[in-house]
C-alpha cells in the first residue's frame, strides 16, 4: 500500500510537469511513453502524513532527472580518422567574413566533400575496386542473359587474389569459355616499392628527367584497373580499358616529386559497324565534354596515334580516347574526370554486346576473326606502354599481364582480304580512322 501511495504521488507529479512542459519554454522536453500502464489514482489511499516528506524529496529527485536529461545534449555519432580530419580542418585566414559568393564559411566548410581530405594514392585505390565490381557485374549480367536464352548454366567470372612480396596486392577476375566471352579479364593491382633502374629509365624517357635526381633513389606507387574482353561472336567487337594512378617518391620522403593519371578506352572490331562505334564513342564524349571540351578531340586523335601498328600501316580498331602523364590542373579534378570515364564504361559497352553476341555468323567470319587478334596480339606485344611498364616493375605478376592476350589468334602468309568484302571494308576504316561524334 505504501508503494503504491509513493508511485501514485510520482505519477501525479509527472503529470504536472508534461502539463507545464507543454505550455512553457520546456516544449522540446521528451514525453512519456504513450504505453505506460495507467493507474486508478481513485483506488489508491491519499499518503499518509508520516511519509509525506520522503514522497516529495523522492517525487523532486525525480523531477530534476527528467528536467536534466530533456536538456542533455546528443551524443554525437562516431567519425572515422578521415571524417575527423575533415571536420577539424580549418582554412587559414580571418574567421569573421563570408567567402567570395556571399554564404558563410560554415556553409562551405559543409559543403567539403570528406573524400578531398584522403591521400589520392588511397582515393584511387578505393575507386578502382569499385570500378572492376561495378564492371563484372554487368558483364556477369551479359552471361546470365546469355544462358537463359540459350538454356544452360551461366559461367561466371571467377576471382583470384594475389599478394606481391615486394609490396601490394591485387584482385584479377577472369573467364574462360563463357557463353558470351571466349576470353575476358578485370584486373585490379595497387603496388608500391623501390623503384627499378628500369623503371627510371623508363620514367626519364618519358620527360620526367626535371624530377628526378641523377644520383637519387625512389620509391613508386601505382594503382589501376585493366581490362580486356574477347568474345566468342566475330560480331561483337573486342573492348579495353585501363585507368592508373602513378606516384614517384624520393627515397625517405613523403611527398610525390611526381604524380600522374593514365587510362583510356577502345573498341577492336572484326566486323565494321558503324552504330556500334558512333555509341561507344558518343558515351566517353559526353563524359569528356562535362570536364573539359578539349579533352575528347585530344584524347581521341591520341587514341588513334596511340594504338598505331606501324608495321601494318593500320590502328587496332576504331579507338576511343587515350591519355598519359595527366598531371597539371586541380589533382582532385582531374581524379574525378578520370573516375567518371572509368564508371561509364558499362554504359558504352553492353548495350553493344546485347546487339551481337548471338548474331548468327559463318566459320569465315570466325577465322577472320582470328586474324585480327594476331593483330592485336603484335601490338600488345611490340608497342604497349602498359605491358612494357609491367615486364620492368620488380616482382611483376606475368599472368596478369598476359591476361590481355586472347585464348586463340591466327597469323596467315600474305592474307589480303577479297575486295569490296565487309572483311576489307574494316581494314579501309583502320587504316584512315574517321570521327564518330
Amino acid at each position: 500500500m505504501r508503494l503504491l501511495s509513493r508511485a501514485a504521488a510520482t505519477a501525479r507529479t509527472f503529470r504536472v510537469i508534461q502539463t507545464t512542459a507543454s505550455s512553457s519554454s520546456y516544449s522540446t522536453l521528451p514525453k512519456l511513453p504513450s504505453n505506460l500502464p495507467k493507474l486508478d489514482l481513485k483506488a489508491i489511499p491519499p499518503v499518509p502524513d508520516t511519509y509525506k516528506p520522503y514522497a516529495y524529496g523522492a517525487t523532486a529527485a525525480l523531477a530534476l532527472i527528467y528536467l536534466l536529461s530533456g536538456s542533455r545534449k546528443k551524443e554525437e555519432p562516431k567519425l572515422s580518422p578521415e571524417d575527423k580530419f575533415a571536420k577539424y580542418t580549418k582554412s587559414f585566414g580571418s574567421d569573421s567574413g563570408a567567402t567570395k559568393d556571399g554564404s558563410s564559411k560554415k556553409q562551405a566548410a559543409a559543403a567539403v566533400d570528406p573524400e578531398d581530405a584522403k591521400p589520392m594514392r588511397d582515393r584511387m585505390s578505393a575507386f578502382v575496386r569499385k570500378m572492376q565490381n561495378q564492371i563484372v557485374a554487368g558483364l556477369d549480367g551479359l552471361e546470365i542473359q546469355a544462358a537463359k536464352e540459350l538454356g544452360v548454366k551461366p559461367k561466371l567470372f571467377v576471382r583470384d587474389e594475389w599478394l606481391r612480396p615486394e609490396g601490394g596486392h591485387g584482385l584479377s577476375c577472369v573467364i574462360q569459355d563463357g557463353n558470351v566471352f571466349e576470353k575476358a579479364g578485370v584486373l585490379v593491382s595497387v603496388v608500391h616499392g623501390p623503384a627499378s633502374a628500369n623503371l627510371i629509365k623508363q620514367m626519364r624517357a618519358r620527360g620526367k628527367d626535371n624530377v628526378l635526381a641523377e644520383d637519387g633513389k625512389y620509391e613508386f606507387f601505382a594503382a589501376g584497373c585493366s581490362m580486356v574482353l574477347h568474345p566468342h561472336n566475330p560480331n561483337a567487337p573486342t573492348a579495353h580499358l585501363n585507368y592508373r594512378y602513378f606516384e614517384l617518391i624520393e627515397e625517405g620522403k613523403e611527398k610525390p616529386v611526381a604524380s600522374w593519371f593514365g587510362g583510356g578506352c577502345d573498341l577492336t572490331p572484326s566486323y565494321y559497324y558503324e552504330e556500334d562505334a558512333t555509341h561507344f564513342h558518343k558515351v566517353i564524349k559526353d563524359v569528356c565534354d562535362n570536364h573539359d571540351a578539349e579533352y575528347y578531340p585530344k584524347f581521341k586523335k591520341w587514341c588513334d596515334e596511340y594504338f598505331y601498328i606501324p608495321h601494318r600501316k593500320e590502328t587496332r580498331g576504331v579507338g576511343g580516347i587515350f591519355f598519359d602523364d595527366l598531371e597539371h590542373g586541380d589533382q582532385k579534378k582531374l581524379f574525378k574526370f578520370v573516375e567518371q570515364c572509368g564508371l561509364s564504361f558499362v554504359d558504352q559497352y553492353v548495350p553493344i554486346m546485347q546487339r551481337r553476341w548471338n548474331q548468327p555468323f559463318s566459320p569465315e567470319m570466325k577465322q577472320w576473326q582470328q586474324l585480327r587478334r594476331g593483330r592485336y596480339v603484335e601490338f600488345n606485344l611490340v608497342y604497349d606502354r602498359g605491358t612494357k611498364f609491367g615486364l620492368v616493375t620488380p616482382g611483376a605478376r606475368i599472368e596478369s599481364i598476359m591476361c590481355s592476350l586472347p585464348l586463340t589468334a591466327r597469323w596467315e602468309y600474305m592474307h589480303e582480304p577479297a575486295a569490296g568484302s565487309r572483311e576489307a571494308q574494316l581494314v579501309e576504316v583502320l587504316k584512315a580512322p574517321k570521327n564518330y561524334v
